[in-house]
């Protein structure tokens, strides 16, 4: 296995954009659909040197754009995990923003499953993996007009990518690839993890209400905690001083 200074500079999956190789924790980062890496950047500002964060980095966009993407989060998990293990050598925080919480909770699983319990599960603007929505009209499914709506209507993504047309294909392949892997998904019933889960979310995401996200509760054997914030499904943009106190602090008590 090689050593995670080694691999910083060698995966394609992990960015490290303030490494902080003498921090107690790690916060491995996981972003939305149709989201990159650098979406954690101000994380990242905010919480180093207390905390080493890592980025993921799927396939598909930024400078991985001329690989495949994945459109299955169980493929994703199952890759990541050996992209992870190398930075467990001290205490590992998952957070996962919407696609990405559901990401980190089978990546999650994976790892218990080798062996390796994560510190706790941040699952971020996402209801729990139970909680299946019916959807009449898949987001996948649509054509560029309804996907743009979507994303539109979500409010997370910079305005300069409306205006870019070239930009805006490559974020629509991946947009149109995420969505499949999160409407496709299915829960595989009986799995817990034995980390503990705190769910962060805002009150007016019409993505993942109030009682869907408190549903987390039934995917852990290690306590449950949920934190709202004013906002929407991207509360994080505006509430980001808020989630990074939060998360220093939640962090700092399980540690102790």
């Amino acid at each position: 296995m090689k050593p995670a200074g080694n691999l910083t500079a060698t995966s394609p999956w992990i960015r490290r954009y303030h490494p902080a190789p003498d921090a107690r924790v790690r916060l491995l980062c996981l972003p939305h659909a149709g989201g990159s890496a650098p979406f954690y950047l101000p994380f990242s500002r905010a919480l180093s040197p207390a905390v080493d964060v890592l980025a993921v980095q799927y396939p598909g966009r930024h400078d991985r754009h001329h690989e495949p993407c994945v459109d299955s989060i169980p493929e994703l998990a199952d890759a990541l995990v050996a992209e992870v293990l190398p930075f467990a050598d001290r205490p590992l925080a998952l957070f996962g923003h919407s696609m990405g919480a559901t990401v980190a909770f089978e990546l999650a699983l994976r790892l218990e499953q080798s062996g390796t319990r994560p510190l706790v599960l941040f699952a971020s603007g996402r209801r729990a993996p139970s909680r299946l929505r019916a959807e009449s009209d898949p987001v996948h499914l649509r054509d560029e007009a309804g996907i743009l709506a979507e994303l539109r209507a979500l409010s997370g993504t910079d305005a300069r990518v409306f205006e870019n047309e070239e930009l805006l294909r490559m974020v629509l392949r991946a947009v149109r690839n995420d969505y499949k892997a999160v409407e496709t998904y299915r829960f595989v019933s009986g799995q817990r993890l034995a980390a503990p889960v705190h769910a962060h979310v805002g009150t007016d995401d019409f993505r993942a209400s109030l009682d869907e996200v408190r549903s987390w509760g039934e995917h852990t054997d290690g306590g449950f905690e949920m934190y709202t914030y004013p906002g929407g499904h991207f509360y994080l943009t505006g509430q980001l001083p808020r989630v990074v106190a939060a998360v220093s602090q939640q962090i700092s008590a399980l540690l102790s």
